[in-house]
């Protein structure tokens, strides 16, 4: 998933997030600084938002059901992801997995996942800590066998 790609999803799904939030047009304009006239042009599409609307959006309603829908558990996770172009140390524990990702690989306490929805990658630890996260699954599987390399026998 790129920028763009993500920028183009929830700007088709503006108006479905606001309606979920309940807000009228004018209220979501203030909640994430915009004019009203520009979230019309966006909820119409006859625009999309930019990428700090974008982030400022996944981030405030990143509860709702189109929101998870469209990223997964963590929304902020995937934009991070884009944004840093991958990340690699370990942060927040996760919950490990149960409802979004996909196990792809399991070797000494290291698990390798892909997102079912968002379709990019993430390494854990035995404890379910993010250690690394990329939509590139070459360097995905590549820092997963380093990491297991790493873990003595």
């Amino acid at each position: 998933m790129t920028r763009d790609e993500i920028i183009s999803k929830v700007s088709e799904k503006m108006r479905l997030i606001r309606t979920e939030a309940g807000y009228t047009q004018d209220k979501m304009g203030e909640v994430i600084g915009l004019s009203k006239k520009t979230l019309v042009q966006i909820e119409k599409g006859r625009m999309d938002a930019n990428w700090q609307t974008v982030v400022t959006i996944c981030a405030l309603f990143r509860e709702t059901e189109t929101i998870q829908y469209l990223f997964g558990s963590d929304p902020l996770e995937v934009l991070e992801t884009v944004a840093r172009d991958g990340i690699d140390y370990r942060k927040e524990k996760t919950l490990g997995g149960k409802l979004w990702w996909r196990e792809i690989d399991r070797k000494k306490g290291i698990i390798l996942q892909q997102n079912v929805l968002s379709q990019h990658y993430r390494i854990l630890d035995d404890e379910y800590f993010r250690i690394f996260s990329s939509f590139e699954e070459h360097a995905s599987r590549e820092r997963f066998e380093e990491l297991v390399n790493e873990i003595k026998d």
